[in-house]
């Protein structure tokens, strides 16, 4: 009997493809070892033109989709802004909606542009896309531009089942998750079906990443997402530049592989289709 059968399928999607080369080598050695779905890409990086080839090789065994930024600037080259600020503008609702419309169709065009295709799947850098004002005009930029049939899926930070009693998945999901489920719901917009992989980047080694993947996947109903964000070496400068090389290690683990296979799951591979 093929274990797939046996075995639920979930989602795990390495965020900030193109952020820096050292993501983008973790996110290929990942996808070609069968232990990820998906990669979401920083196509406001000025390295995205660069990077999106090799990522275009490892279609459809990866699904691509957009990581919408507002907060990370690379280097000065990125007009940006603090995550905070725009917090606090989204639910003053002084985010200025032609510009937020305009910001969706840029890169959105420059994912296109570099990939041939749509993107798979949104999210956003730091879940930005789900914030009043923003997640209203996503929803206007993807139902003008693409019809059902090719319309990406959108993340959803709803936590998976038990999972919301962390205190930061629960705060995620109060700054939108919960809000933008119900509105992709009613748009019948696909999502994911339950989130997980919140927690505080703190983690100082692989046993410790281990007891957190530990704590998620019993949790992960079939279609559920686990978000992570791994590189091959520390990233210098980045905020979680120093985690990112323990989950990438964690990720090629044989003790991952037996954790997956202890909780009856399977790392899902090739198109993604969500309902």
């Amino acid at each position: 009997m093929n274990h797939m059968s046996t075995t639920r399928p979930i989602l795990l999607c390495a965020d900030d493809y193109a952020l820096h080369p050292l993501v983008d080598d973790a996110v290929r050695q990942l996808a070609l070892a069968g232990r990820l779905s998906a990669t979401s890409c920083m196509t406001t990086s000025p390295l995205w033109p660069q990077a999106a080839p090799a990522l275009r090789e490892l279609r459809p065994r990866l699904s691509a989709g957009l990581h919408f930024n507002l907060t990370e600037g690379h280097d000065g080259q990125h007009a940006a802004q603090a995550l905070g600020t725009v917090i606090r503008q989204a639910y003053a609702r002084q985010l200025p909606q032609a510009q937020m419309r305009a910001a969706w169709r840029e890169q959105l065009d420059a994912f296109e542009q570099a990939m041939g295709t749509p993107p798979d799947f949104i999210d956003g850098h730091q879940h930005v896309h789900q914030l009043p004002g923003l997640r209203e005009a996503m929803q206007a930029e993807l139902q003008a531009r693409y019809a059902t049939h090719e319309m990406p899926w959108v993340r959803s930070t709803a936590p998976a089942s038990g999972l919301w009693r962390s205190p930061k998945a629960a705060i995620i999901a109060l700054l939108g998750g919960w809000a933008t489920t119900r509105r992709l719901r009613h748009a019948d917009i696909p999502m994911n079906h339950g989130f997980g992989g919140v927690y505080g980047f703190d983690a100082p080694d692989t046993a410790s990443y281990d007891r957190q993947m530990a704590a998620w996947l019993p949790h992960m109903a079939a279609g559920g997402l686990l978000m992570c964000h791994p590189a091959s070496d520390v990233v210098e400068g980045d905020a979680i530049g120093r985690q990112r090389p323990v989950e990438f290690e964690y990720l090629m683990s044989d003790a991952f592989g037996e954790l997956l296979q202890r909780n009856s799951c399977h790392i899902h591979q090739g198109p993604i289709h969500l309902r």
